[in-house]
């Protein structure tokens, strides 16, 4: 039986891939670097962004002496692109309401940092549905290591059978199913719906039946 929802954030409960990925290549154009588009879809979404400016300089010789400062500096970017553009979105209100109500406890694993992750809940009005939020900056091991999701099921008291996790981008599913939780992949924002992941812990309790 589901018993809790571990939620991604960037690109699940709120769209803020873009804000990110507009965030950081500010931060980085100032040295003259860029990550384009295909880039970020294809590998660098979902990424904390020390992991990402590591692969950077492997791949594109971006001076790891640069690394905290520009780290810091997309912090303050974000910062501005969560203040302008997060704003409560009904769905998604409706969604983390409706399971409250049914009993299903809800968190929220994030692969951005924790002031990033509290200030997008507070905008988006999500923060008063959630027991709890785990950042980036929280765990020794972000995502794509599943050390994240195994700690949240340890506060939650739960088995891996018991809890669905919600992810979008690819490092995020691996450490989803590294963990041993069910995991309902989504292409985006728009695909999570409450019918949608509760039409997906329906067929969960049918398996378990069977």
């Amino acid at each position: 039986m589901v018993k809790a929802i571990i939620y991604d954030l960037d690109g699940v409960l709120v769209d803020a891939t873009e804000w990110h990925y507009e965030a950081l290549n500010r931060a980085l154009h100032v040295f003259g670097f860029i990550i384009n588009r295909q880039e970020h879809v294809s590998f660098y979404n979902g990424l904390p962004t020390r992991k990402k400016l590591e692969v950077l300089s492997k791949e594109k010789g971006f001076p790891l002496a640069l690394k905290e400062f520009v780290n810091s500096l997309k912090q303050v970017y974000t910062r501005q692109e969560i203040l302008r553009n997060c704003t409560p979105h009904f769905e998604k209100q409706f969604m983390l309401a409706k399971f409250r109500k049914e009993g299903v406890r809800q968190i929220v694993c994030s692969n951005a940092v924790r002031d990033s992750v509290d200030l997008m809940l507070r905008q988006s009005g999500l923060m008063e549905y959630l027991e709890f939020f785990i950042g980036n900056d929280e765990v020794q091991k972000p995502k794509p290591d599943p050390q994240m999701y195994q700690i949240a099921m340890e506060k939650l008291g739960l088995k891996p059978e018991e809890v669905v996790i919600v992810e979008d981008s690819p490092h995020g599913i691996e450490a989803a199913r590294a963990s041993g939780a069910h995991v309902c992949v989504v292409s985006g924002f728009k695909e999570v719906r409450y019918d949608k992941l509760k039409s997906f812990i329906d067929s969960i309790g049918k398996q378990e039946g069977e």
